[in-house]
């Protein structure tokens, strides 16, 4: 018995720090959900005014699409961090934002744009394109606000 006694207190020992570590992570799995919760939940209490002051729009663009029988004619609203970030963005959006997206939309199908789905995948690439861009990557969302697209 006196042989095993080490044994088994090693044991105990072991189990309880795996138990102890799994405990941390879970919290520390907890704390960033709640973050991100918490993000998202800030984010969505803007009001209407907040909202207009860090959103800016981008008229209509005309351009063919990668099907050679398609053209679209597309305006995009994009959502900022802040106030400053909106004032820089409107600078230099027709210099550099507009071809960022023409060399998009030249590389996408009718297809890709014809559900909600490819059009999310479309404003989520986009809008990485842009921050890879920009100075400062402040453009928190982009949007299509108005689409057509018709045969040539």
């Amino acid at each position: 018995m006196k042989k095993m006694m080490p044994w088994i207190a090693t044991t105990l020992l072991a189990i309880t720090l795996i138990v102890v570590v799994v405990f941390v992570f879970m919290q520390s799995q907890s704390k960033n959900d709640n973050t991100h919760t918490a993000a998202a939940a800030e984010e969505k209490k803007l009001t209407a005014d907040e909202i207009v002051e860090v959103s800016s729009e981008l008229g209509q663009i005309k351009t063919n699409l990668a099907d050679a029988d398609r053209i679209i004619m597309v305006s995009f609203s994009f959502k900022l961090s802040d106030k400053k970030a909106k004032e820089d963005f409107e600078k230099i959006k027709s210099i550099t934002v507009k071809p960022i997206i023409i060399e998009t939309l030249a590389d996408t199908k009718a297809e890709a744009l014809s559900s909600a789905k490819g059009m999310k995948q479309f404003n989520e690439k986009l809008t990485g394109l842009i921050n890879e861009a920009l100075p400062e990557p402040n453009l928190k969302s982009t949007s299509v606000s108005d689409i057509v697209i018709a045969p040539m």
